[in-house]
């Protein structure tokens, strides 16, 4: 990898870890060239702007969410395994990574959720996403054949439902038993896709 490649990679990697914490809007360039040993004349030479510094750090977010919980779940069978599979991941992102402490999703939802712009266009193109991954997912779910889009979709609905009362568990509660309350309905919910139709 050449240097200013790297230095563009390690630029991305440190302002999402702070974002995680501060929001895409958080982001204060000198901070993060303090950080880094930069100038913040080296990292304007990378980044022309903090929109598209930010643009840069969704994108490295949602690179990392598909190499992480999409691509190794879709590598298991079809139908609940898969499901499970995609959950259990989806979950372990939410709680934090290893190089990050939380979401950049969830965070940035609430930034963005009625700001117009590039960002948040980007932000709903990705979740939209990730939900029609599920959707397809939870259309294999009955043991009876495939499930109708209109069912799923409410299935992805009350498993996002779960993710996001798991998340405020989890991270402003600190509540010990988040994530087996979040499994238990998630349960719930997918035993009664198993036996739809």
């Amino acid at each position: 990898m050449k240097k200013g490649a790297a230095t563009r990679e390690a630029i991305v990697g440190r302002a999402l870890q702070q974002a995680v914490a501060v929001g895409l809007e958080g982001l204060s360039l000198g901070p993060l060239a303090d950080s880094l040993e930069l100038s913040k004349s080296g990292l304007f030479a990378h980044f022309r702007s903090k929109e598209a510094l930010q643009l840069a750090v969704l994108e490295e977010a949602i690179a990392r969410f598909s190499s992480r919980v999409i691509e190794p779940s879709l590598a298991m069978p079809r139908g609940r395994a898969r499901m499970d599979a995609l959950l259990s991941r989806w979950f372990d992102w939410l709680e934090g990574e290893p190089d990050m402490r939380g979401c950049i999703f969830a965070v940035s939802a609430q930034e963005y959720d009625d700001r117009p712009g590039a960002i948040r266009d980007r932000l709903v193109e990705s979740q939209r996403e990730w939900h029609d991954t599920l959707v397809r997912v939870a259309a294999d779910l009955p043991k009876a054949g495939k499930a109708p889009p209109d069912y799923c979709r409410q299935v992805v609905f009350e498993l996002v439902g779960v993710s996001l009362a798991f998340q405020q568990q989890a991270k402003l509660f600190h509540a010990p038993n988040a994530r087996a309350r979040a499994e238990e309905a998630v349960s719930r919910i997918l035993d009664d896709a198993g036996e739809a139709l």
